[in-house]
């Protein structure tokens, strides 16, 4: 035989022994494509491996959504499968959500599924929310153990903690806001209504008030669910926020008017100071005009106008005057003494 020949044998036998590889790695999947209606060719489940796609997943994607009736209620094709697959969407999720949401007749179509599913949402849990409502605790233990605490208009503080029942918005799912903004807007709510209620008594006898308040302040605008019902789980009564800040304003104005009577003892305080410094000034005056006696006498004895008798006369009056002030200032001290 010519070499030609025994290269085109070689050839054709690793052809054939290749193809029987492909056909024998791809053949199961290929028999439960047939058997189940699925619709994937062999040639198409070789193509996926060059595409990098799991041949696998997409089997078993098609075949649940054949067995389910998707693929006659939605224009679902293997490239749109491929395609989501390439773009890190999860197929099994979006196909389960699929079929959870036929089931319960709700409206999600496959395009839908698809774009929840690449916004980063588990569009399998949004459908179990959507049919199963799921409760959800305001405030959030898991973020916070404390409680909503508001003030009635009688200045007493409630203490209260909300069970928040709550619906998926399937056509708001893409865009919407999550649980911590549905969490915080009922947060809000249960504090303004507490807070608009003239005495923490009436909301202890009817917490159904406060519910049905807050449900009408329409809270799940632009969010991805739909507030079925608000129950109020608990309320306490905290301190008495409105004496306190009472006695806090008390306390204040008695600073205020500690500091006005300091400012008044100091002004008094200086005018004291002022009178002193008068009175001195005055005693010096007085000294000033004392000084001038001598003088005068001395010159009323050159102008012969003042007798030695009447010098020793002015004398004894003063020397009368001293013993008369002496007296009395000693009386007035032994009369203080008696007292």
């Amino acid at each position: 035989m010519s070499p030609w020949v025994v290269g085109t044998v070689i050839v054709i036998v690793v052809g054939l022994l290749v193809f029987l590889a492909v056909v024998m790695r791809f053949f199961g999947l290929w028999i439960q494509c047939k058997t189940t209606g699925a619709g994937i060719g062999l040639i198409e489940l070789v193509m996926m491996r060059l595409r990098k796609v799991n041949p696998s997943l997409m089997v078993r994607c098609k075949i649940m959504a054949a067995q389910s009736n998707l693929l006659r209620v939605y224009d679902m094709q293997t490239r749109h499968l491929e395609a989501h697959y390439l773009a890190g969407g999860n197929v099994p999720n979006v196909i389960r959500s699929l079929i959870a949401a036929n089931r319960a007749e709700l409206n999600l179509d496959f395009d839908t599924a698809r774009a929840i599913d690449l916004a980063g949402r588990d569009v399998l849990d949004a459908v179990r929310t959507s049919v199963y409502p799921k409760v959800i605790d305001c405030p959030d233990p898991a973020r916070s153990s404390g409680t909503l605490d508001a003030v009635a208009g009688d200045g007493i503080q409630l203490k209260a903690r909300a069970r928040v029942t709550v619906r998926t918005n399937i056509t708001q799912l893409i865009g919407g806001a999550t649980e911590e903004t549905v969490i915080a807007r009922v947060g809000q709510g249960i504090v303004q209504a507490i807070g608009s209620t003239s005495s923490y008594k009436a909301v202890l006898e009817n917490p159904d008030s406060i519910s049905q308040t807050v449900l009408g302040q329409g809270l799940e605008a632009q969010t991805a669910f739909e507030i079925v019902s608000i129950d109020i789980a608990d309320i306490d009564v905290g301190d008495n926020i409105g004496a306190r800040l009472q006695a806090d304003q008390a306390e204040a104005d008695m600073r205020v008017a500690e500091a006005r009577a300091e400012e008044k003892r100091a002004a008094a305080k200086a005018r004291e100071q002022e009178m002193i410094a008068k009175v001195q000034e005055s005693r010096a005056e007085v000294v000033l005009a004392e000084a001038d006696v001598p003088r005068a006498i001395a010159a009323a004895f050159e102008s012969r106008q003042l007798g030695l008798m009447d010098y020793y006369e002015l004398k004894n009056v003063q020397a009368d005057t001293s013993m008369r002030e002496s007296i009395a200032g000693t009386s007035s001290k032994n009369t203080s003494a008696t007292k």
